[in-house]
């Protein structure tokens, strides 16, 4: 783990960027489509983390952005070539544009200042989407990654930040993946080679610091 001094020096509020990934009702509410990973969400209280880490960003001044998966009625533009997208045709709850299901989930709230950048392909919140633009015309160096799901979206966005040239912060306990003892292990063997780990208390004690203006 870093030391505070350390983690502080990453999480300047004027160039630090907070991400939830796929923090959707569809995903990790109680209607979820999945709901072994909403489950997990939820037992293990990286959703409340990540409710907290939103809104110490909305006042600390650190911008936020929520990264949401849906589709097209007609899937038109989606992927179909993977195991895991032909699975999620066939769930009975579909994050269909427009629908409840893509909305982000409560007790996460969206401000007026939050971006919401929305995909209907592919894996990555941040492969063929606007993330990586809007990121670098916010200024932002350092990335903090949240939400689900450990196996597949959170270190996609965690390689593809780090690829692109941000310093990637994982709080800890505010992602989630299945089976439950599954997170720890990825976090351990793989995303705290490429990020900084820490935990949700010790990021909000860096971004708890007098605001500073964002440049537009």
């Amino acid at each position: 783990m870093p030391s505070h001094e350390q983690l502080s020096e990453l999480l300047d509020p004027a160039t630090t960027v907070l991400l939830t990934v796929e923090c959707q009702q569809g995903v990790v509410g109680p209607d979820s489509a999945l709901p072994e990973l909403a489950k997990a969400f939820r037992a293990s209280g990286a959703l409340a983390q990540v409710a907290r880490l939103v809104t110490a960003a909305h006042e600390s001044g650190v911008q936020v952005m929520h990264a949401v998966a849906e589709r097209r009625p007609d899937g038109r533009g989606a992927n179909h070539n993977a195991r895991l997208f032909r699975a999620a045709e066939r769930l009975p709850v579909r994050q269909l544009s427009g629908t409840t299901a893509v909305r982000v989930a409560p007790p996460i709230e969206v401000a007026d200042e939050d971006l919401v950048v929305r995909r209907l392909h592919g894996l990555s919140p941040l492969a063929g989407t606007d993330v990586d633009a809007l990121l670098r015309n916010l200024g932002c160096r350092t990335l903090i990654v949240t939400g689900v799901s450990a196996n597949v979206a959170v270190p996609n966005a965690v390689f593809d930040a780090v690829n692109r040239g941000y310093t990637v912060v994982v709080p800890s306990d505010a992602i989630a993946g299945v089976p439950s003892d599954y997170t720890p292990a990825m976090i351990r063997n793989t995303l705290a080679l490429v990020a900084t780990v820490a935990t949700t208390d010790e990021v909000l004690a860096c971004l708890k610091r007098p605001r500073r203006v964002r440049r537009a």
